[in-house]
């Protein structure tokens, strides 16, 4: 049967609307959030053993509710619900063969560039030019250029990444087309789009993709969009783009829980690995509480790369107190909040898991709102999973043209 994305966005809003309080409410410390006591899920959550709390981090709640004994019914419905929602089309295109042009970039990044170089022929073929909106480093428009003889402009709010990857292309003597580069804030200049141009957000943060969906939709052109961490915007909330949305808005932190994952293995670390860096996140959180600071929940890592919590919570409790003119934590205070952590986390972790398990519906609706208000203004769409989630979990591609001949082939829909 094939995906609908009325459909889809009408199903998701069916489970999602009941649970906004869910998603509003952060489990920040051991006391049971009011959405959970009022569905009465709190004595079975926090009675959960190690080995299902587990299986629930790793492979998510929504997978394994079925195999949980004593899940309360309507827990499990829930749960039903989101992997019904996640049941996604898989996009049904060739991987470009990786060549010389990849040298210097990750493997993770590879997957992606050439997931989506794959999926973009029809699109290409049409196009006159490829616009890269957030080009970074500039791998894809570089790669988009030679591989579709086209001409490609990366537009990159970063002066330095600019001058890098137009230096990087002026030294580079292969033949074939060119790519440019241009400094452009999409919210200070605006994004100039023809009809005739193939617009591309590879992992476009937040707002960036609503205005790039918005420039598409006034102007014409086509577009391929895989977005990424929805809660960067500058406004307190995002508001939805469709008509059929009725003007839904989530809140920024709402937002942030769509870069939640489960699954077996982490893709930067493993899993346990990533428990001990938000046990020790959320023991520095009550260090600096101790200190006397109003610290909102995620506020502790502030000037802080969050990967450095994996260093522990010497490390980070060092470098946050610092950054805020305090003096170093005290042997005895970080012994201190490490027993309260190791205390009171295991009931942090319990009663996350319902919050935790609609990542993917906060994620879906903010995909397919975008998708139907392109379907407002006369496009053909398509929403498809473009690299399995190894690669990353932010997987969710929306494809865009006014020409449905042109958009990528889906196979059967896949989680």
């Amino acid at each position: 049967m094939d995906f609908s994305v009325p459909r889809a966005f009408e199903r998701t809003l069916d489970t999602l609307l009941p649970v906004l309080d869910i998603v509003a409410q952060r489990v920040d410390d051991a006391a049971v959030p009011t959405w959970c006591s009022t569905r009465g899920w709190a004595e079975y959550l926090l009675a959960l053993s190690e080995q299902d709390l587990e299986r629930c981090e790793a492979e998510g709640l929504a997978v394994v509710a079925e195999s949980l004994p004593g899940l309360p019914a309507s827990l499990r419905e829930l749960a039903a619900r989101v992997r019904e929602l996640s049941e996604l089309p898989a996009l049904d295109a060739p991987r470009v063969t990786q060549n010389q042009d990849f040298r210097g970039v990750s493997w993770r990044k590879q997957q992606q560039l050439s997931a989506l170089l794959g999926a973009l022929t029809q699109l290409a073929s049409a196009a006159r030019r490829i616009v890269d909106v957030g080009a970074g480093s500039g791998h894809f428009t570089r790669l988009s250029a030679r591989h579709f003889s086209r001409e490609a402009l990366g537009l990159e709010r970063n002066a330095e990444r600019v001058a890098s990857a137009n230096a990087r292309e002026r030294a580079d003597s292969s033949a074939g087309f060119s790519a440019q580069f241009a400094v452009v804030d999409a919210f200070r200049d605006g994004l100039e789009l023809c009809a005739s141009d193939l617009a591309i957000g590879l992992h476009a943060c937040g707002e960036l993709g609503d205005a790039l969906v918005r420039a598409v939709a006034d102007s014409g052109a086509d577009l391929a969009l895989v977005s990424c961490c929805l809660q960067k915007i500058s406004a307190p909330e995002r508001v939805a783009l469709s008509r059929a949305a009725h003007g839904l808005a989530l809140h920024k932190e709402t937002l942030g829980l769509s870069n939640l994952t489960s699954q077996a293995v982490g893709v930067e670390t493993s899993i346990e690995r990533t428990m001990q860096a938000r046990q020790a996140r959320y023991a520095l959180r009550q260090l600096l509480r101790a200190r006397g600071l109003d610290i909102a929940p995620g506020a502790e890592m502030h000037g802080i790369n969050r990967r450095q919590a994996h260093a522990g919570l010497t490390e980070i409790a060092t470098r946050s107190l610092r950054k805020r003119g305090l003096p170093p934590p005290g042997q005895a205070e970080l012994a201190h909040q490490e027993r309260e952590a190791l205390q009171h986390f295991h009931a942090v972790r319990r009663l996350s898991l319902p919050r935790n398990m609609l990542a993917r519906v906060v994620e879906l609706s903010v995909v397919l709102d975008r998708a139907l208000h392109l379907l407002e203004r006369g496009y053909a769409v398509r929403v498809a999973t473009l690299f399995e989630r190894a690669v990353t979990p932010r997987n969710i591609s929306l494809f865009a043209s006014r020409d449905a001949a042109r958009l990528p082939a889906v196979q059967s829909p896949a989680t």
